[in-house]
């Protein structure tokens, strides 16, 4: 975009003027992680900050927003009281088009089904300054790849997967809706200084592996929790053989092993895709400044000392490896794929492939998968299975259509789908199987959670790379591996696909692909952001109460939710998504998905006030809420999994909840917790988690001095008037501890801005 050169501009200089300051700060060489976070903190003038211990104040150089997000951030930043943005941000649906007969079809409905919501969306981005991308635009994450990133660059976004930009060499981060108000109205915005996790890239991809495939490894290695509060940062020579794309592939499921960010160093592929996507400019500025896009020499040297952990990938060894189902960390290489299916009875029959997402709809992407199509076209197969495809971006669906790849992919039966997130999300209308029938589905997203695609919890999904889900789509049968195995053909010919050839960037250059983007105001001053009152969709927002400063006392435990309770447990999306921007109304899915300890019911406890049982957590909330009592949530490890979506926060917050107990937390959720207003505690001792009980009250003491590093304690008081104390912790910091004393942190911002007037 036209101003983004400036930006680009400013940030170097910065890097620039604090890299040498960062080294003294440090007294050692830096990663490129380090260089990227110091050169943009608030002040430099700071004790070294300590891995996973400190947190900083920091200034995001842009702030990009999807949809279903963007309502409650804009909602929050009208309570601001500011007059326009002040820093660059866009706006861009993607979430809110529902996949179902393709393309032309589904994106009509979506306009009328959402009129509302993009309205309201398009008059506040107008308004405040904010750049907006139409319906059918793009996916955030390509969209902002494409136009947006670039090397050395932060960025937060109000999806976890803003972390793609990594491809392109930046700090992108994933962020609720109130850290993104925190820097659009000017503050700076608070992180844990990350650990490092240094990855070293060997060899060279080859035949069917991809930049799919080297992240569904790293997910082997370190599971859904390995990366949480720590930077990945990849290097050695087998960088340079991943594609822009690829490598932002490789960041995109970096949200997936909790990582704050994945990153890539800047590179020449970086540069060609720049070139490509009409920055030559960029590429330019970025090839002045490589030492500052890089680690430090003496990092790639000698790289255990100056990571916390190094992992090293040999890409010539990588197989294709499959993930699946339920959970994105559990994987295998294609090779055994046949024996898993039938060792843990997977319905072997796909009945649906998948292609595109934020993950991999890139050009390349859609080459690779055409590439198999063509293959079997001239061998006379169709698919066996339907395949549904998601381009990434306006941009890349009409480059597509003028090379030939869609033609490919359609010829053998494959449906296009709108440029839009769509299944991945759970924005997926099926009418092949009735609701509760297990059956197997293959996909290039990132999640495979329970009920995510199509909300059927006995849908078994599993991830890989395009090309490997059109093969086995083509095939229809997960045991299917294409680098070993045959097709039958109708005139009954043994046919073996060869690895997929692609270009990674049209020869012929990208189309424009800008149709969609809509420019803000010059001065919103006069333009009027209207929300109908009696709209089931939009509800203006009413500050949240500020804390009493006392202990909680005899809270009931409203749930102890075991095992994974992702964002998608507490705040469910599919058809909950149409309440994004309605507090009120999208709580009325909270908690729906956990599932209760005491039961193994999801979605459904005790009413410990009336003696009732099977009621909604919802309901059981607002009755609470209603008598005038707050209430605790106890969870496991690593709650709060998944997206970024503050829902899962704000929800809690508007029933009643006071505090989440929990052996640990995925990073974003518990931040988003802090700036709700809420107790984020996690036990000291994590088998503490075992003495609740159903109809335990729950106290929390020493909030009256709560400050920096120093424990509460918990009480569990058992219906039989016998009670478990003990320890739990906490990671906020003063301002945090602010912010939940104030109500929220949109609270403590208007306080001081109020005071400042």
């Amino acid at each position: 975009m036209s101003d983004n050169l400036s930006l680009v501009k400013k940030a170097y200089a910065r890097l620039g003027e604090n890299v040498e300051a960062g080294r003294r700060l440090f007294g050692r060489p830096l990663t490129l992680a380090e260089k990227i976070l110091v050169g943009h903190l608030d002040s430099i003038d700071i004790p070294a900050p300590e891995r996973r211990k400190t947190t900083v104040e920091l200034r995001p150089d842009r702030v990009a927003m999807q949809d279903a997000t963007a309502q409650m951030a804009v909602l929050q930043f009208m309570q601001s009281g500011i007059p326009r943005v002040r820093v660059p941000a866009t706006i861009h649906c993607d979430h809110l088009v529902r996949a179902h007969q393709g393309a032309e079809s589904d994106l009509r409905i979506a306009n009328d089904e959402n009129a509302e919501v993009y309205n309201f969306l398009k008059d506040a981005a107008a308004k405040f300054g904010i750049g907006f991308w139409k319906p059918g635009a793009g996916i955030i994450h390509q969209i902002v790849l494409e136009n947006y990133a670039f090397p050395g660059g932060l960025m937060i976004g109000t999806d976890s997967h803003t972390v793609n930009a990594g491809g392109l060499g930046m700090v992108a981060v994933g962020v609720g809706g109130a850290d993104a108000v925190d820097v659009m109205v000017g503050e700076p915005w608070n992180l844990l200084w990350p650990g490092a996790i240094g990855v070293k890239l060997t060899g060279e991809l080859g035949g069917w592996t991809s930049g799919k495939d080297i992240i569904l490894k790293l997910m082997d290695v370190l599971t859904v929790k390995g990366g949480t509060n720590c930077i990945v940062e990849f290097f050695g020579p087998g960088s340079a053989s991943v594609g822009c794309t690829g490598k932002a592939t490789t960041c995109n499921m970096g949200a997936e092993h909790g990582a704050t960010n994945s990153v890539f160093p800047y590179d020449q592929r970086m540069a060609a895709y720049l070139q490509a996507t009409g920055r030559a400019d960029v590429a330019e500025l970025a090839d002045r400044h490589q030492n500052l896009l890089r680690p430090d020499p003496e990092v790639e040297a000698a790289p255990e000392e100056f990571y916390d952990r190094v992992i090293e990938i040999d890409l010539s060894k990588l197989e294709p490896m499959i993930a699946g189902p339920h959970t994105p960390d559990r994987v295998r290489p294609i090779s055994q794929m046949a024996k898993e299916v039938k060792a843990h009875d997977f319905p072997d029959r796909i009945t649906f492939g998948l292609i595109g997402s934020c993950t991999n709809s890139s050009y390349e992407d859609m080459g690779r998968s055409a590439a198999v199509a063509t293959q079997a076209k001239q061998a006379g197969l169709q698919m066996t299975a339907h395949l549904l495809v998601s381009p990434g971006s306006d941009q890349v669906r009409d480059t597509i259509a003028r090379d030939g790849q869609i033609d490919a992919l359609t010829s053998i039966g494959a449906t296009l789908l709108a440029n839009a997130c769509g299944p991945c999300i759970g924005q997926w209308k099926r009418d092949d199987e009735d609701a509760g029938t297990r059956n197997s589905i293959i996909n290039s997203y990132n999640r495979n959670f329970a009920r995510r695609a199509d909300g059927n919890p006995e849908t078994l999904s599993f991830i890989a790379s395009p090309e490997i889900v059109t093969a086995l789509t083509l095939a229809g049968r997960l045991s299917f591996n294409p680098l070993t195995d045959e097709l039958q053909t109708p005139d009954g010919k043994s046919v073996k696909l060869d690895p997929p050839q692609a270009d990674e960037l049209p020869a012929r250059g990208f189309e424009a692909g800008l149709s969609g983007y809509l420019t803000p105001a010059e001065d919103g001053a006069t333009l009027e952001v209207e929300i109908n009152p009696s709209s089931e969709r939009l509800q203006k927002l009413a500050p949240f109460l500020a804390g009493d400063g006392k202990d909680l006392i005899d809270l009931p435990l409203l749930a102890q939710a075991k095992g994974k309770c992702t964002t998608d447990h507490i705040s469910p999306a599919g058809p909950w998504l149409r309440f994004r921007g309605h507090l009120d109304n999208i709580s009325d899915n909270m908690l729906n998905g956990a599932v209760n300890r005491f039961t193994e019911e999801s979605g459904r406890g005790k009413n410990v006030l009336s003696g009732d049982t099977g009621v909604k957590f919802c309901d059981i909330a607002r009755d609470y809420k209603k008598r005038g009592s707050g209430w605790v949530v106890i969870g496991d490890e690593n709650y709060g999994e998944g997206s970024s979506r503050e829902h899962a926060a704000m929800s809690p917050r508007f029933l009643g909840c006071r505090a989440v107990i929990v052996r640990s937390f995925a990073r974003i959720h518990e931040t988003n917790l802090k700036k709700q207003g809420v107790l984020p505690l996690v036990f000291v001792d994590p088998a503490d988690y075992e003495q609740a009980q159903e109809n335990d009250r729950v106290s929390i003491l020493g909030i009256a001095g709560l400050a920096p590093g120093r424990n509460l304690t918990a009480v569990l008081k058992h219906a039989d008037d016998t009670e478990d104390r003990f320890e739990v912790q906490h990671s906020m910091t003063a301002k945090q501890i602010d912010w939940y004393r104030a109500g929220s942190a949109l609270n403590a911002i208007r306080n001081a801005m109020g005071s400042q007037k």
